[in-house]
This record gives C-alpha cells, structure tokens and sequence, in this order.
C-alpha cells in the first residue's frame, strides 16, 4: 500500500485528483455547486489524441456540461498533443511504459481538463513565424480558457491544466 504524498508533494506516478483538488491559480474562479472528476490514461500513441476527445466529450455529456465540449475537445486536442510530443519523449525506448493522465475536474460551472506526463519540458507561448507549420496550440488554449497553467511535479514531470466554463 502506497502511502499518500503531502500536499502539493504528488508525483507524475501517482498524481489523481484528490477530492477537492484545483488549480492553485484558479482558485478565485470557484463557485459553489457540483464537483465531480474523470481520469483516463493516454498510453503514448498517436490515437490516444482522438480517445482523450472522445472520453472528454463523454464525460461533459454524463455531467450535463455538453454545451462545453466543442471547446473543450480542443483544448484538449492540444494539451494530450503536447503532453505525448513534449512530455513523453516518443523516442525514448523506456516510453512505451510511460502514460500521460488525463483527468477532468467540475467545480460548479467550472471545468479544469489536467494532463501529466514525466517529462521535463515548461510549456511556453511560443510566436512562430508565418512559414512554421505549428507552435500555436496554446495560443489556442490561451483563446478558449479562463486561464491555464502548469505546475512542477516531484521528483519529476508536470501537470498542465485549463479551466473552461
């Protein structure tokens, strides 16, 4: 039996949301009202993009939250993109037993989506040129959320999360 890391002391291996769990700087977005939280694993895999869509849209249905899943999905979109491009290091030969975790977190009228991958990369706003074929995916984010944001994990690895309502 594993036992439970203090406070703010989670790691990529072990990080659910705990009950109650939200972002540090969103915390004076919160309203009263319902809370509920969903995880799912992304083994590194391409298709894990499109079941992190399908989970996400599934999940805002069953809470009654489907007016927010086109949003949603794309923020989502990006952040399982990044958390398998950056976060894993698909070329690695110990990632195929690494994962990303996806969870969905509702506060209310709130939801925050969360991914957390081993790797050590920060993400960061990035202004591409007019040839680069990538780079604005959290420009997106940035766009459809009330705010995001990432926050280093112990002994390694991060978490990456945005909130929508």
């Amino acid at each position: 039996m594993q036992s439970t890391p203090a406070h703010g002391q989670w790691t990529t291996f072990e990080w659910w949301p705990p009950i109650g769990w939200w972002p540090e700087a969103a915390r004076d977005l919160l309203v009263p009202g319902p809370a509920a939280s969903a995880t799912f694993v992304l083994p590194p895999a391409a298709s894990s993009v499109h079941s992190a869509r399908s989970f996400c849209s599934g999940t805002l249905a069953g809470w009654g939250l489907g007016e927010m899943a086109e949003n949603m999905e794309l923020v989502v979109s990006e952040l399982a993109t990044n958390a398998l491009r950056h976060g894993l290091c698909l070329d690695d030969p110990d990632s195929a037993r690494r994962s990303v975790q996806f969870s969905l977190v509702r506060r209310g009228h709130l939801v925050t989506s969360a991914f957390t991958d081993p790797g050590s990369s920060v993400p960061v706003l990035r202004y591409p040129g007019p040839l680069d074929t990538g780079g604005l995916g959290l420009h997106i984010v940035e766009s459809l959320s009330l705010r995001w944001g990432w926050s280093a994990l112990a002994p390694r690895g991060k978490i990456v999360w945005a909130v929508l309502s």
